[in-house]
């Protein structure tokens, strides 16, 4: 026997529409429920308005708020008017829900990246859903808390939304998912679509650091982790945490921590 759970998944889905699309609830569901826009651009009433969503808009709605959501044309990237709306939905309740979202004011829309970390949650709540049997429904608990409190740390990281505070945020989740690989500032400012000198820019007006010198502390806190728990020889190590070479990171890693990587590790396994 299982216990009773604090968090319900009512519904997950993916849907993509071609074609003209409209819902209005003015009393709202008996819900809340979240949506991840991930394709094209649609349109949802948002503090008593009808506002454009484009991928990256994560919408909240709690119980009884109206919810009117309106697909239509809309102008594409390439400038040509087309129907095209892909989204991720899920409609949850629960005590441990409804304390969650008392705890702070929420805005009905945030932007969040559109990276394997989010969207792996969601996707994994959309398979939850789709089992024929599920012994295990805690799994589908767990995960949507875990994506309520990634809501909230997006909050605290960004609690106030701009297009230059959003792209700047998109660069350092890039830099975090991609620390590992070796990649140029090119590669971080055509993950955003913006040129270079302005990734750099807009990074450093954020962050108060360097687009490279974040990367590289990201790269030694992997690099810590892996000589403390890993068994792994320190060059690959070095390699496996996004270093060029042993050399360097031999050098960066004496420059950070005081000592080499050899007495770090022996250091913390005594």
């Amino acid at each position: 026997m299982h216990e009773d759970i604090s968090t319900h998944v009512m519904a997950a889905n993916f849907s993509f529409h071609r074609k003209p699309f409209e819902m209005t609830k003015l009393n709202g569901f008996d819900t809340y429920l979240m949506r991840l826009q991930t394709d094209g651009r649609c349109r949802a009433r948002i503090d008593s308005k009808l506002s454009l969503i484009e991928p990256g808009d994560l919408l909240i709605f709690s119980p009884g708020q109206p919810y009117e959501l309106k697909i239509d044309d809309e102008v594409n990237p390439q400038g040509e008017l087309t129907v095209e709306s892909g989204d991720y939905h899920i409609f949850f309740k629960g005590p441990w829900i409804d304390s969650w979202w008392k705890s702070q004011k929420r805005p009905t829309r945030i932007r969040i990246p559109l990276d394997e970390r989010h969207l792996g949650l969601f996707r994994q709540l959309v398979l939850e859903q789709r089992r024929l049997s599920n012994p295990f429904p805690e799994i589908s608990d767990y995960t949507m808390r875990i994506l309520c409190l990634e809501v909230d740390r997006l909050l605290s990281e960004q609690p106030t939304t701009t297009p230059k505070s959003y792209l700047a945020h998109r660069m350092k989740h890039y830099i975090e998912e991609n620390a590992s690989s070796i990649f140029k500032l090119e590669d971080v400012a055509a993950h955003v679509d913006i040129s270079v000198s302005r990734a750099v820019h807009l990074f450093k007006e954020a962050f108060g650091t360097t687009i490279m010198q974040y990367t590289l502390e990201v790269r030694l806190d992997m690099a810590r982790e892996r000589i403390i728990f890993s068994p792994m020889s320190l060059e690959d190590v070095a390699e496996t945490s996004g270093f060029a070479n042993y050399t360097y990171f031999h050098r960066v890693f004496r420059s950070r921590f005081g000592v080499s990587p050899k007495q770090f590790r022996i250091a913390n396994r005594t």
